[in-house]
């Protein structure tokens, strides 16, 4: 029988970077989002994985770039209010569909199992870390403008980032 692990929203991250002007990176994240895993054992070798992450919580530390961002020229937050990733698999990598847009394309991401640890108050919880990289434009992430020197004002790539705890259930 499978176990279920909810997510640790209190102690969980997940984070993008992007290439801005072609001179620098900006970084922001996303405050909302929920992600669970059953596994048949504690090495989450065969564990389904599903995470949902809300659009309209994208921050950039910046009020006019983050309602941009939620605007239909990037996330397109009224019609599609969340994010999805889905999971069958989890090793040192995980494949599986990202849903933005409403475009499902399969990715996969480099895995750390930080371990199982058990805290002050009783609750087993595990850790990983993950990172990856996706091409925003296979998404329907179109938006772009010209620069005057050459180059462009955002990156295609997607540098994407998370820490993520989970609690065991009983």
């Amino acid at each position: 029988m499978a176990t279920k692990w909810n997510l640790d929203p209190t102690h969980s991250e997940i984070t993008f970077k992007v290439k801005h002007m072609m001179i620098s990176n900006i970084k922001g994240n996303f405050r909302t989002f929920n992600a669970e895993i059953e596994a048949d054992d504690d090495t989450f070798t065969n564990a389904k994985t599903t995470a949902t992450i809300q659009t309209d919580s994208v921050f950039t530390n910046n009020t006019d770039r983050d309602n941009h961002l939620k605007s239909a020229e990037f996330f397109n937050a009224e019609e599609y209010p969340s994010i999805t990733f889905e999971s069958q698999a989890l090793n040192d990598k995980i494949t599986g569909n990202l849903t933005v847009n409403g475009v499902t394309k399969p990715i996969t991401l480099d895995v750390d199992f930080g371990g199982i640890n058990v805290d002050p108050w009783g609750n087993t919880k595990a850790g990983f870390s993950f990172e990856g990289k996706i091409n925003r434009k296979d998404f329907g992430l179109n938006w772009n403008a010209a620069l005057e020197a050459g180059g462009v004002m955002v990156s295609e790539d997607v540098k994407i980032a998370g820490e993520l705890q989970f609690v065991k259930q009983a």
